[in-house]
């Protein structure tokens, strides 16, 4: 993975966030019976994914790396691109800071699960599973955004220039 490829995530997130952005707050937080509920809420799950592997696990910059649920729902498209913002960054510093030790073992406990089991991954699976996880729940948010009668806009990368 390169600082290009990862380029491609985020454009297709924009136009998502974009999208979202045209949403009243009935259709931003109507709760469905998948995903992370809400649009809302499943857009801040991504984002808080990469904030716990990569912020967390692999950089150390943060204990406390996901939101409260008391946070979250105040939270509005612009709080949401901010986030992502900040997850952007972990992800351009786990770029350029592990490119000769990207496939290196890291084995510790998550901050954030309060279980003790010590995990192992290196951080290229934990950037890749970040990016998955992300085209995942896109794709939760896009069947959301159908069934509240909007009209997903392509997100697909083979749609950028």
């Amino acid at each position: 993975m390169n600082q290009l490829e990862y380029e491609w995530v985020k454009k297709t997130r924009q136009i998502l966030l974009d999208q979202c952005k045209e949403l009243n707050e009935d259709d931003f937080t109507k709760e469905f019976e998948f995903g992370f509920q809400s649009i809302r809420d499943s857009l801040v799950h991504v984002a808080g994914c990469y904030h716990a592997w990569l912020g967390s696990f692999v950089l150390s910059k943060t204990s406390s790396p996901l939101l409260t649920k008391e946070v979250i729902q105040t939270m509005q498209v612009g709080d949401i691109e901010r986030y992502f913002q900040e997850a952007d960054r972990y992800v351009e510093e786990v770029i350029e800071s592990f490119t000769d030790t990207f496939d290196e073992l890291i084995e510790k406990e998550p901050s954030w699960k309060a279980n003790g089991q010590v995990i192992g991954k290196t951080p290229r699976q934990l950037l890749i599973h970040s990016i998955t996880h992300e085209f995942h729940h896109k794709g939760q948010i896009v069947a959301m955004l159908r069934l509240l009668n909007h009209t997903p806009e392509n997100t697909d990368i083979l749609v950028l220039e």
